[in-house]
């Protein structure tokens, strides 16, 4: 009897293993690889920007509308994998769109958009938000992988990144690849993150306005981000020494040097890295406020209140100073649709 146990103990165990690397291999040949650069199709704006004109630009990571005050998720130490029905996902979808018309930017930066994942019931999130603004978004993958095994239940499919939205004529858009912060296996079904450029001719001149949305490395060791922020640094550089105006913007997934309003209660949570002025090349500067905060924790539902909740400042831009900043403000939402705020800032390109 014993021994028919343990035969069947050791079938069992070996259908694991069989399977276990089966979906490795699969996923392995099924694993995303972009090129470092690939051309995107740029959007459909006909608008002429202009020297001296100001204008308004918005960075909201939207957290693919499933990440609403009433959620937590289990990466921040709460429990939930995706939200409890495709309706909590439309009502933050509408909640976002209300909040970004309201707002009325010139040029958005939107980050975890989904077009096609289990975790957001497979609506597509781009087409949503280009329906309710009226206007054409270009849109780089942040996260493609056929299924995400893990935890339980698990994270499935997932196509989401980043969008670029703007009434202005783009003259060029491309997604240049980051570095990746994860080896094999784990990487066949992590995220593989990018800058998504754009770029913007400028009437009467032959310098650009280059646009620069990303979402830099959250859960690694802190190498990846590291990594990620001096190719970012490195890109800003070259397109200056060009001449041409720089506007980067999104989610660091840092705070920043001398930012502390918001402390860290707990250290055993996910803790953001800190970037500095160390971090930017010559003739940039980081534009970023801390009159609310741009995120949470989602180790929990959102308390309604800052000092019970941990926060952050994680949300922002960075300008080259040819360009002056005339306002910028994070946007106070309570985070109802999500666990970040927007951040809005105003510009002026210096003649």
């Amino acid at each position: 009897m014993k021994k028919k146990v343990r035969k069947t103990v050791a079938i069992i165990a070996l259908v694991i293993v069989v399977l276990a690397a089966a979906a490795v291999l699969y996923l392995t040949v099924r694993e995303y690889r972009p090129e470092a650069v690939e051309k995107l199709e740029p959007s459909e704006g006909t608008e002429e920007l202009k020297a001296g004109e100001s204008f308004a630009i918005l960075t909201y990571n939207t957290g693919y509308a499933g990440l609403g005050k009433e959620e937590d998720f289990f990466m921040d130490g709460g429990k939930k994998v995706m939200p409890d029905s495709r309706e909590v996902v439309e009502h933050n979808l509408e909640g976002i769109s209300s909040i970004l018309e309201e707002q009325n930017a010139d040029i958005y930066f939107l980050q975890e958009v989904d077009l096609d994942s289990k975790r957001s019931y497979h609506i597509d999130e781009k087409q949503y938000y280009e329906k309710e603004l009226g206007l054409k978004g270009v849109f780089a993958y942040n996260f493609k992988c056929d299924y995400v095994p893990y935890p339980l239940p698990t994270i499935g499919k997932v196509e989401s990144g980043l969008v670029t939205m703007t009434g202005f004529k783009m003259e060029e858009a491309s997604r240049i690849s980051l570095p990746e912060s994860f080896s094999w296996p784990v990487k066949t079904c992590n995220l593989k993150r990018c800058m998504l450029e754009t770029r913007i001719p400028l009437d009467d001149m032959d310098r650009e306005l280059v646009l620069i949305n990303f979402h830099l490395e959250a859960y690694d060791s802190g190498e990846g981000k590291i990594a990620q922020s001096k190719m970012l640094a490195s890109k800003l550089e070259d397109e200056y020494e060009k001449g041409n105006y720089v506007i980067a913007g999104g989610d660091f997934n840092q705070t920043f040097e001398g930012m502390d309003k918001y402390p860290i209660h707990n250290g055993d949570d996910w803790v953001p890295g800190v970037a500095g002025k160390d971090d930017m090349p010559e003739g940039f500067s980081f534009a970023v406020s801390d009159n609310v905060p741009t995120c949470r924790l989602l180790n929990a539902p959102y308390s309604g209140n800052y000092d019970d909740s941990q926060v952050y400042v994680i949300d922002g831009f960075i300008v080259s100073d040819n360009i002056r900043v005339t306002a910028l403000k994070n946007i106070d939402v309570e985070f109802e649709y999500t666990d970040h705020q927007p951040v809005r800032m105003e510009a002026v390109l210096i003649q």
